[in-house]
């Protein structure tokens, strides 16, 4: 008889789950439909939500952090420089942003979720690895370690898109934690490298270098093996994005 009462239950434990899944099947279905519904070469610009469009300005900022970036590596005016370091935090109030209009207008959309993640790879990824760059970190390992911080970024998106559904959320659907640190975390490295770019200890004319300096781990020095201390920073750093351990609490 208990057997009997086993088996049923885990029968009725099964087709619950069967029947959740088949609701959230039916409602990313739903989600979908409205991307294949519209017709026209602006279609799409019609399904924004007024989140999307702020989402959309952070990767606005961070595009317009690189472009300064380069400019500065063209001409050298710190002007640049400084635009680039700002145009993150600027982001970073976008990012914040959407989420509060998002729950403010009751709107949530799939394409947000994505806009979301890929407009923070750029503002929060690619654009301080690149400030990296221009302030010092050139060498050959250097780059290395800065691509390798991207894509642990990237890599980290993705795994929360992939797994936000299952992750412990209170009663209004906010999540409890994130899993590995967040990539808007990186601003707290743009923030020592304004603080550096201030007392000039950058790489350029007249400028005191790169605290900490480098070593040499193969062939002469400034070749291919030099690699700047301050790029461990950035690798640990990456290695904690990618974390399946570390949980940071969500404010």
């Amino acid at each position: 008889m208990s057997q009997r009462k086993t088996e049923k239950s885990k029968a009725n434990g099964n087709s619950s789950k069967e029947t959740a899944q088949q609701a959230m099947d039916a409602a990313k279905a739903a989600a979908l439909q409205q991307y294949q519904d519209t017709e026209g070469h602006f279609s799409l610009v019609r399904n924004f939500r007024l989140a999307d469009l702020v989402t959309i300005m952070n990767g606005v900022c961070g595009s317009f952090s690189i472009f300064m970036s380069a400019k500065y590596l063209i001409s050298n005016d710190e002007d640049y420089l400084w635009s680039a370091l700002l145009f993150p935090i600027g982001g970073c109030m976008f990012d914040f942003m959407d989420g509060k209009i998002a729950r403010w207008r009751n709107e949530s959309s799939m394409l947000g979720q994505e806009l979301d993640s890929l407009a923070d790879l750029i503002s929060f990824g690619v654009a301080p690895a690149l400030l990296a760059f221009v302030v010092g970190l050139r060498t050959y390992l250097d780059t290395v370690v800065l691509t390798g911080f991207i894509c642990c970024g990237l890599a980290r998106l993705a795994r929360f898109n992939a797994t936000v559904a299952v992750i412990p959320k209170d009663i209004k659907g906010k999540a409890h934690y994130f899993e590995g640190l967040p990539i808007p975390s990186s601003l707290g490295l743009v923030t020592v490298l304004m603080y550096w770019t201030k007392q000039g200890w950058i790489e350029g004319p007249g400028k005191a270098g790169i605290p900490w300096g480098s070593v040499t781990l193969w062939g002469p020095k400034g070749g291919d093996g030099e690699l700047h201390l301050v790029s461990i920073v950035f690798g640990l750093w990456a290695a904690a994005m990618v974390s399946k351990t570390l949980r940071v609490p969500k404010p």
